[in-house]
């Protein structure tokens, strides 16, 4: 029972263990799977967020409330 458990197990995990090809790797890197998809966008909610509210925000230092950081 315990060996075919086993055998059933390690039948299961190998297929993850198989090669990418290099042609293959920008099938499995798409922009969206990134922490962040839209850098450029979240930098610019970011600079407005921080000049209405003349807080400080994760990325970026506080402004003055004018935009002029």
């Amino acid at each position: 029972m315990i060996k075919a458990l086993i055998l059933i197990s390690i039948t299961c995990i190998l297929p993850g263990c198989s090669e990418v090809a290099p042609w293959q790797r920008g099938n499995l890197a798409k922009p969206n799977m990134a922490l962040d998809p839209n850098p450029n966008l979240t930098h610019i909610r970011d600079h407005i967020f921080t000049s209405r509210e003349a807080a400080q925000g994760s990325r970026v230092s506080s402004g003055g409330g004018c935009g002029c950081n």
